[in-house]
């Protein structure tokens, strides 16, 4: 009986996965998959719109844009060959788990440069270029970093930068890519670099939009003396939950009550009616939420 027991234990711990774990091939071949359909949309995005208009904004694709334009060499293998060095950089100065990352976007990524460069652009517009380029190369991007992968480039030399100098990751990036933006005011015009600008902007934002969705979701703070007639307002009238934090007023020190109700975009309306018609001298904040996951949101 013990001996049954024991392998039962044994068995029941093979087929528990533990969280955080090691990732399973069917999430590797889904990171492949992300990363190579992401790197195709920055390399059609990128040819359709930034290189045909001379938009260099920022990254290894815009130094091989400023290298094209003095140089005439084809753009990816400039990528080419600033991506491998940096990747082997990478690789002894951050470690291989951290390198291997960016090993796939590193060759597909000019590899769909290449083979897309004779797709005609639909555009020579510099601002519709700048717009549709910064959103095509931040929904590729976002589609990789969701794979959590990367595509190398100067990304990993801020990394490097950040490892063993201290400045900020955010502030290295910044730096690198207005190096490249200020090469083009030079090499290319001062027009081309504020068109670059408005391309770097874009694709940031639609970089946040694809890895935390669109701010659907608000949060309320409710400040009120009527705490829990609220609260029962909310859950009967509204149909949503909310949370009781314990405060105390910053001038009287007096202890208070505070709401945190989440709800969606389209509710805001009816809290507020709810609000001002239990307690007309509430003080509410209501902000933008990035991301809810949990019950009556979204389910991960």
């Amino acid at each position: 009986m013990d001996s049954m027991m024991n392998n039962n234990k044994k068995n029941s711990k093979r087929s528990r996965r533990p969280v955080g774990g090691k990732a399973t091939s069917m999430d590797v071949v889904w990171t492949f998959v992300q990363v190579i359909i992401g790197s195709f949309v920055v390399a059609l995005s990128f040819n359709l719109f930034l290189a045909p208009n001379a938009i260099a904004s920022g990254g290894v694709s815009g130094i091989s844009i400023l290298v094209q334009k003095t140089l005439g060499i084809t753009p990816a293998y400039t990528q080419w060959a600033l991506n491998i060095p940096l990747f082997f950089a990478g690789l002894f100065l951050l470690g291989k788990r951290f390198a291997l990352k960016t090993l796939l976007g590193t060759i597909v990524l000019p590899l769909f440069v290449l083979l897309t460069a004779d797709w005609s652009p639909p555009t020579d517009n510099m601002l519709l270029a700048a717009i549709y380029g910064g959103i095509g190369v931040g929904i590729g991007l976002g589609i990789v970093f969701r794979g959590r992968g990367s595509t190398g480039g100067l990304d990993l030399a801020a990394q490097i930068l950040h490892r063993y100098t201290g400045i900020p990751l955010g502030l290295a990036v910044a730096c690198f890519d207005g190096c490249v933006i200020a090469a083009s005011g030079i090499i290319v015009s001062p027009e081309a670099a504020l068109y670059a600008l408005i391309g770097l902007f874009v694709t940031s934002k639609t970089i946040d939009i694809i890895q935390s969705g669109i701010p659907l979701s608000k949060v309320a703070f409710i400040i009120s003396d009527h705490a829990d007639l609220l609260l029962n307002a909310i859950l009967h009238d509204l149909d949503r939950g909310a949370t009781k934090l314990d405060a105390h007023g910053g001038y009287t020190n007096e202890k208070r009550q505070v709401l945190m109700v989440v709800v969606g975009q389209m509710e805001v309306a009816k809290l507020k009616q709810l609000v001002r018609a239990v307690d007309p001298g509430a003080f509410v904040i209501i902000s933008n939420t990035a991301e809810v996951v949990g019950q009556g949101f979204k389910s991960e």
